[in-house]
């Protein structure tokens, strides 16, 4: 049964997720948790409501008639992480309406200031033109086609030039040579001997948003390999040294997550992807280990006072780790 995870709870916090105060925790604990449509009057309440209360109000406020914020050219590097493209993660994450006209224009800003024509990855660096490339790099581009997918453009043409560069330079091992040609023989914290971690998890998850029935045979294989790589590890394991724990900070669950990773959000992609493995269960248990008293989990790391708003308080129940932490279970036990 779906509701078998309910059993490992300390205690149930679903009504605590469907209060008003936060509709974007609301409409996906609706969808996610109590498997509502879309269509569900209680769901397009919620949806609606989340442009009109809480972050993401606040957030577009703020954001300038060009469809970016703070300044156009300190979009990722300068400024960070009050840039667009952290601000456009931070609209995907909270399920904004991709048919707001700012929305769409914070997605127009995205294409011509971070993506590079000619490969169609996502560089830190541009000049309105397009992102330069030279500078393009795994993770920013899994995020960016994430969040555009997330918000209504997967059928552009361009994010579909992202979604081209993800499955020709998906690259997933650990260290069995490197790589040649480009993008592999520069940044070697992106594209060294060995993969990095978060360019990994951020491409796959970008490749879990398109519908299963939209994926290609390439796709589909490329889905294979990533989700291979992390059941590997065991999701946060060193692959070769299955006794050592690979990144601590991967131990620590946090919301919204932009270049870094935790394990909550790999066992998150993977679920979602269809994947129960027993190599999952370690951090299943890691999990469930979390849960407090109350039965909700704690927010352990944050950007806050980096962003243009702030989402919980470091230390604090979160309703967004444990709205993940819930999927998570449901997903796996289910």
């Amino acid at each position: 049964m779906a509701d078998n995870y309910l059993s490992l709870l300390k205690a149930d916090t679903r009504p605590w997720l469907l209060e008003a105060d936060n509709p974007s925790v609301r409409y996906f604990a609706l969808t996610q948790l109590l498997d509502k449509s879309e269509n569900h009057p209680s769901v397009k309440k919620a949806k609606r409501d989340i442009m009109k209360i809480g972050p993401v109000p606040t957030l577009l406020f703020k954001q300038a008639d060009g469809g970016y914020w703070d300044n156009p050219e300190n979009f990722y590097v300068r400024g960070k992480y009050r840039g667009t493209v952290w601000q456009f993660i931070v609209l995907a994450k909270l399920g904004a309406d991709g048919d707001d006209l700012q929305v769409r224009q914070a997605g127009e800003f995205i294409f011509e200031w971070s993506q590079d024509r000619e490969s169609g990855g996502f560089s830190p660096r541009g000049n309105g033109k397009g992102g330069l490339h030279s500078f393009v790099i795994p993770c920013l581009t899994g995020n960016m086609v994430f969040s555009l997918i997330r918000l209504g453009f997967l059928d552009d043409p361009r994010t579909q030039h992202g979604i081209d560069w993800i499955v020709r330079y998906f690259r997933a091992d650990d260290g069995g040579g490197e790589p040649v040609g480009w993008p592999y023989n520069r940044y070697d914290q992106c594209w060294g001997k060995h993969t990095c971690h978060m360019g990994v998890i951020k491409m796959l998850k970008a490749l879990s948003e398109i519908p299963e029935n939209r994926r290609s045979p390439e796709i589909k294989r490329i889905i294979s390999i990533g989700a291979d790589y992390f059941l590997n590890h065991h999701l946060f394991k060193k692959s070769h040294e299955l006794d050592r724990i690979a990144k601590a900070d991967w131990l620590k669950f946090g919301f919204p997550l932009m270049w870094n990773t935790d394990t909550l959000e790999m066992l998150d992609v993977l679920v979602k992807l269809g994947y129960r493995d027993d190599r999952m269960q370690e951090a299943i248990d890691l999990v469930i280990s979390k849960q407090a008293a109350q039965g909700w989990w704690n927010l352990e790391t944050t950007f806050n006072g980096r962003f243009q708003i702030n989402i919980d308080r470091k230390g604090k129940p979160s309703k967004w780790v444990t709205l993940k932490a819930l999927k998570v279970l449901k997903g796996f036990y289910g």
